[in-house]
């Protein structure tokens, strides 16, 4: 990459995912402390509705900028951050993948 820029941004967009999905993962995976243990509707609306949040806020800190990058012209600057992003995404999940590995 020319510019030192896109590779911070892209780690900051890809730490910010990671941030994200760690307390997703906390989350659900505290949900019975949390929640009480419930059976009742609101649980899977609850979780439906958590999923779409998910999925705009990572869609967002993944495609946002590029998108606005490539609209503006900026078609090559726009797939180095993506692709710098992606790495970094794979880094991150190799790394998770080590440590479980390694327990």
């Amino acid at each position: 990459m020319k510019n030192p820029g896109y590779f911070l941004r892209s780690f900051l967009h890809a730490a910010g995912v990671f941030v994200y999905v760690s307390f997703v993962a906390w989350l659900m995976f505290n949900n019975q402390k949390i929640f009480d243990e419930q059976d009742n509707f609101l649980v899977p609306v609850f979780m439906l509705l958590l999923f779409l949040i998910s999925a705009t806020v990572t869609g967002l800190l993944v495609l946002g900028k590029p998108i606005h990058m490539y609209m503006n012209g900026l078609r090559r600057e726009a797939f180095t951050l993506l692709f710098a992003t992606l790495v970094w995404l794979v880094l991150f999940f190799l790394a998770v993948a080590v440590v479980l590995l390694l327990r």
